[in-house]
Parts: C-alpha cells; sequence; structure tokens
C-alpha cells in the first residue's frame, strides 16, 4: 500500500533519527544486557561459592565432633583459603581456635583468630576475635598486647565484654583503682548480658572493694 505523503514525510525523519542515533542505541541495549548477564552471572557465582563453603564448614564441624584434628585442619584451611569473604570462613575459623585452644594449642588458636582479625569479612566476628584473643594473651601474662586489642574499636554490643577483660587485665597489672572503673563500666553497658555474666562481673568488683 502506499504511503501518503504524511506517512513518507514522518518515515524519513525516522531513518535520520535512525541514523543519527541508532548506533548509540544499540550499543546501550547491548550494554545494558550485557551488563544483567554479569549481574545474574555474579549472584550465581556467590550462591556457587556460598554453597560450596557450606560443605566446608560442615567438615569442620563434623571433625570438631569427631575429634579429628586432621580433617578439622585441612577443612578450615581450604575454607580461608579458598573462600576467605564468606561468613562460614570466618566461623571455620572460630571453630577451630576453640578446638586447638580446647587442647592446650594457644598457638595454633592464636594464628586462628588472627586471621579473623585481619582478614574477616564480618565486624561482629574481627569483635569477638579481638576479645579472645585478648583473654588468651592475659593468660600469658601478655598484659600490654592484651590491653592494646581490648581499646581497639569495637561495636557496642561488646563493650560489657571488653570491659570486663580489661578489668581482668588491669588487675593482673596490679592496678585496682582502674579495673574498678572497668568493672563498672562493664556492669553498666551489661543490660544486654546473661545475668550470670553481670554476677560475675558483680563478684569481682565486690573483691576490690566495689
Amino acid at each position: 500500500m502506499a504511503l501518503d505523503l504524511e506517512e513518507q514525510e514522518q518515515l524519513d525523519e525516522f531513518k535520520a533519527w535512525w541514523k543519527q542515533h541508532g548506533t548509540l542505541i544499540v550499543s546501550l541495549i547491548l550494554a545494558v544486557a550485557v551488563g544483567f548477564a554479569g549481574w545474574e552471572g555474579w549472584n550465581w557465582h556467590q550462591r556457587e561459592q556460598a554453597a560450596q563453603a557450606s560443605t566446608l564448614y560442615d567438615t569442620v564441624a563434623k571433625a570438631v565432633r569427631a575429634n579429628d584434628a586432621k580433617a578439622m585442619r585441612d577443612a578450615s584451611g581450604a575454607l580461608v583459603e579458598s573462600y576467605p569473604r564468606t561468613l562460614y570462613a570466618s566461623m571455620g575459623a572460630l571453630v577451630a581456635a576453640r578446638f586447638y585452644f580446647d587442647r592446650n594449642d594457644s598457638k595454633s588458636a592464636k594464628l586462628q583468630l588472627q586471621w579473623l582479625i585481619e582478614r574477616s569479612s564480618s565486624e561482629d566476628f574481627r569483635d569477638l576475635a579481638r576479645l579472645r584473643m585478648a583473654a588468651i594473651l592475659l593468660d600469658e601474662k601478655a598484659h600490654d598486647e592484651s590491653l592494646k586489642l581490648l581499646e581497639a574499636k569495637h561495636g557496642k554490643a561488646y563493650e560489657a565484654q571488653y570491659a570486663a577483660l580489661k578489668g581482668d587485665v588491669l588487675v593482673a597489672r596490679n592496678q585496682p583503682a582502674e579495673a574498678k572503673v572497668a568493672y563498672k563500666l562493664a556492669l553498666e553497658r551489661a543490660e544486654t548480658q546473661d545475668p550470670g555474666f553481670r554476677d560475675s562481673v558483680r563478684l569481682r568488683l565486690d573483691a576490690l572493694g566495689g
């Protein structure tokens, strides 16, 4: 069917417009399509990483229950090496640290905790690792190192525990006045802590004369 003059003019205008802008439009469409495919690919990659890390973490947990040190070491090592940014890697390192500590291998426990402090993707795990590392250092009478960790920036959820352990370190350094201040702060921040924790801090404070 022949086009009338108005339709022909509209067609000619569209052809001219397309000639001028068509390449850009096609490029934009391709960019969006590639970006979407990349996003989907990234999500798929993340899901695969999480699934594989989860399997390794299960292996770590089973090895701990079975008291299989080699299997635990191999699985936790694979976790932190291959999937360091996942929470499963942090969980595995924390479990491994406890496993070693319970078997009086503080050197290996500290290596796991140091990895968490330096590499964990979770602030909560980093805070918890500093707390546990500080406790080990207190046992080893490395008081200055322990205090340095406890004075590092940490989340509000751990303020009471950090303050209580700081009090313990100050008692060990024969600084009872400073220890009292730390214990009182721990009690002030212990609203969300279990009653057993508060009672423990109160006993330590009372032992210093309140």
